[in-house]
């Protein structure tokens, strides 16, 4: 009897040890654990080793980290009536884990299908252009609507990314020999601006040649100029200073009225020995022929005095 009350005692302990093992649990660093006291919630513990009472209570993890949620393709009608197919991705954090273990069910399902219906919302009141162009505005406008839809459950959508917007077949080959079409116009513009660019810097180039020919051409006729002015202004110098040099020393050689007439004289032979039939005296000749008439007077009476000597 008392090894069975033995075993039976360490049977108990045993249990109870098991038991109590069993009531603790680990949360995470990226968890927050919610503990429900007979089924009816109590508290959130943060992360680190908590226990609970076994069969009394009960410890539910939510993890609150940035999760993903990925849209499921789906066909859209856009505004021009094109069907397109559009997928998404939503990112999304746990804000309140309380509203989100207990505010809704499935809320990764919950997401999708708000995601969805909206999407066609959106996408639908574009045209096809602008929707292929604009999943900037569609993902601005697509996560307003599910972070302001999802703020009750204690969710945050952090961004919506649209991952393609692909329209049908005959559509696409039709955008694709659209852009063949403008690609090839662009070229052919882009090939006759630079025909004419050139054509325009040709031009400009021989009007610049040009210019700068006949201003070549202007500078050396205004240097030949100034250096035919300069030699006539030295000659003109040269002939003034001669003259002025001259007249110094004839001023300052006082000559009398009898050698100016014989220099005259002798510069009148010089003018007869030519070929001239008419001769011109441009000076006043009175006072000249005076003193020629003097002189003849003097060799008169020269003349006279040598005969008389020889008579006598």
């Amino acid at each position: 009897m008392e090894v069975a009350g033995v075993l039976l005692l360490a049977v108990i302990a045993v249990a109870v040890l098991l038991i109590a093992a069993a009531g603790f649990r680990i949360v995470r660093p990226y968890e927050q654990g919610l503990i429900e006291f007979l089924g009816k919630y109590k508290r959130t513990v943060p992360p680190g080793l908590r226990f609970v009472i076994p069969f009394v209570q009960r410890m539910l993890k939510v993890d609150m980290r940035e999760q993903v949620v990925d849209v499921p393709p789906q066909e859209v009608i856009t505004k021009d009536n094109v069907v397109v197919t559009v997928d998404a991705v939503i990112y999304f954090e746990a804000t309140d884990p309380v509203k989100l273990k207990y505010a809704v069910g499935n809320f990764i399902l919950a997401v999708t299908k708000l995601a969805q219906t909206n999407l066609r919302n959106v996408v639908g009141d574009l045209q096809l252009d602008a929707a292929l162009v604009s999943r900037e505005l569609i993902n601005g406008k697509l996560r307003q609507i599910l972070d302001d839809a999802t703020d009750k459950w204690g969710t945050r959508v952090v961004r919506v990314e649209i991952q393609r917007i692909e329209p049908p077949p005959d559509v696409t080959d039709a955008m694709h020999r659209q852009m063949k079409a403008e690609r090839s116009r662009r070229a052919v513009v882009t090939e006759a601006e630079g025909e004419k660019r050139s054509a325009i810097l040709k031009a400009e180039g021989v009007k610049e040649s040009a210019i700068l020919r006949a201003e070549g051409e202007a500078e050396a006729i205004k240097r030949v100029a100034d250096a035919d002015k300069y030699q006539k202004l030295t000659v003109a110098e040269g002939e003034g200073q001669a003259i002025e040099r001259v007249f110094l020393a004839i001023h300052n050689g006082d000559p009398t009225p009898d050698l100016i007439a014989i220099r005259y004289l002798e510069a009148l032979q010089g003018i007869a020995d030519g070929q001239a039939t008419k001769i011109f005296l441009p000076l006043d000749t009175s006072g000249l022929l005076g003193s020629v008439a003097a002189i003849g007077e003097l060799l008169k009476e020269g003349a006279g005095s040598t005969a008389g000597g020889g008579a006598a």
